[in-house]
């Protein structure tokens, strides 16, 4: 029987009826309605110039075979921009295939939905064993082959064995990690003899290169930067004002906070490295701060999104345990960790980015705040200076205990001052659409994969 097709709703209808689960039915309703559709009855487009649209940097990966290997799969930056790669590459017609290589014997809710979403947009299969003969056959016929993250190159020596050299001249090594740990051979002994290795950011790859040649005695293979960029879905909810409007109050329903007050948000995964237990030191102090000069601003809160008890309790624990000896705990919320980030950037007034030890690597959350027209607070350290122009589009603070007053001296300051604070925001979205679109992340990618496969090419076959 021939199946019927179903209406096409734009990326913005989707993501809607996604949050009704989570926020009331009726008032997303009128918003649905409003999301742009196809008009129904006769319309005349007599007169109307058509563009077409111009051709994916990426179009000459029409037909290869990729294959991608992620460590593991989660709602942490490496794997997720792995899969926006896949459905890049999907989309201008190539044969993607993805490996999970530490994969925990149940499927657990996460693992779950986001294979169910490389499945839908056709990257086959998303289960593949990685250690079954099937993976060392994909390999061997890729056209090229993506290690994500550092620990990925476990599964060479793991899985490939002796087939290891056959592979790495078609390998791209896609680096996303500045901590010392990550420095040890097994993971990166392979890394000089891949055809070339990509990082999110200059500092990074000169984090990769001082490190592997101080501390391991290797020469990086030739490294390319690419700058990550937001992709259509987030653009399309950013740039709808009444979208942000809708899901700027019930995020604040949500959370007990008024339209009126003023909210600093953390958006990342909780652990040491991304810096929550300063932030709330440095909140904590911009209210005393408030007090003591007597300054009349909104109520402030703060929000931190990415709470997971079971993987970080112990310091989950202190930092609950710091709101609740401060007696700040209607000003404090946790979130629990979330794939969908909109909603919480349509609803906060601040972002604070304040990782810690060498920086952020790059800092997706830093440029999709900045598309919400959101001023960002952060560390003068890693990808953040990349993104960030200190007193333009944010304002940076240095890292560990020497940056919790700073950084609280910038909350007072902003809370102080709405015109310097939507000045910031905007300056940060015309930022955004010069340098970190999907479009520019594209054109970047394209580049280093040209090279790569003309270096595929012309290596000799063993």
């Amino acid at each position: 029987m021939a199946r019927h097709s179903a209406p096409r709703f734009s990326l913005l209808k989707q993501f809607l009826f996604a949050i009704v689960a989570i926020f009331s039915i009726s008032t997303v309703a009128f918003l649905i309605k409003r999301a742009p559709s196809t008009p129904c009855g006769h319309y005349s487009d007599a007169g109307v110039k058509r563009f077409e649209p111009s051709p994916s940097p990426l179009a000459f990966m029409k037909s290869k075979r990729v294959l991608l290997v992620s460590h593991d799969l989660s709602l942490s930056g490496g794997p997720l921009l792995l899969m926006e790669l896949a459905f890049l590459l999907r989309s201008v017609g190539a044969e993607v295939c993805w490996i999970t290589n530490q994969k925990p014997s149940e499927t657990n809710e996460v693992i779950y939905s986001l294979e169910n979403r490389m499945l839908q947009r056709g990257v086959q299969p998303a289960v593949l064993s990685a250690k079954g003969q099937e993976a060392i056959s994909r390999a061997l016929k890729a056209d090229l082959l993506v290690l994500n993250t550092v620990m990925a190159g476990e599964w060479l020596d793991d899985v490939l064995k002796e087939n290891v050299p056959h592979v790495l001249p078609k390998v791209l090594w896609w680096i996303h990690e500045m901590r010392g740990h990550y420095f040890r051979l097994e993971y990166v002994k392979h890394l000089p003899l891949v055809a070339a290795a990509m990082t999110d950011s200059h500092a990074t790859a000169e984090y990769w290169k001082t490190g592997t040649r101080d501390y391991l005695r290797i020469k990086m293979p030739d490294t390319y930067v690419v700058h990550l960029g937001n992709s259509k879905d987030l653009m399309e909810i950013a740039e709808d004002n009444v979208a942000k409007r809708v899901l700027h109050e019930h995020v604040r329903e949500s959370l007990g906070i008024r339209d009126e007050d003023l909210l600093f948000a953390m958006i990342n995964s909780v652990s040491h490295g991304k810096g929550q237990d300063l932030f709330l030191q440095s909140f904590y102090e911009s209210l005393q701060l408030i007090v003591q000069k007597k300054l009349r601003v909104p109520s402030m809160h703060a929000v931190i999104v990415g709470s997971d008890m079971t993987a970080q309790p112990k310091f989950e624990s202190q930092l609950r345990d710091f709101v609740r000896l401060n007696k700040i705990q209607d000003r404090v919320h946790f979130v629990n960790k979330t794939l969908t980030v909109a909603p919480y950037l349509a609803a906060i007034d601040v972002l604070v980015q304040n990782s810690q030890a060498q920086g952020e690597c790059f800092g997706r959350i830093t440029i999709e705040a900045m598309a919400f027209q959101l001023p960002v607070l952060g560390t003068a350290a890693g990808g953040t200076t990349e993104i960030v122009a200190n007193g333009l589009t944010g304002l940076l603070h240095p890292m560990g205990k020497e940056g919790v007053t700073p950084l609280a001296k910038n909350m007072v300051t902003l809370a102080t001052n709405v015109h310097r604070r939507l000045t910031l925001g905007k300056r940060g979205y015309g930022k955004v659409k010069e340098m970190f679109l999907e479009r520019h992340m594209a054109h970047r990618i394209a580049k280093v994969l040209k090279e790569v496969l003309q270096k595929a090419k012309s290596h000799p076959k063993l």
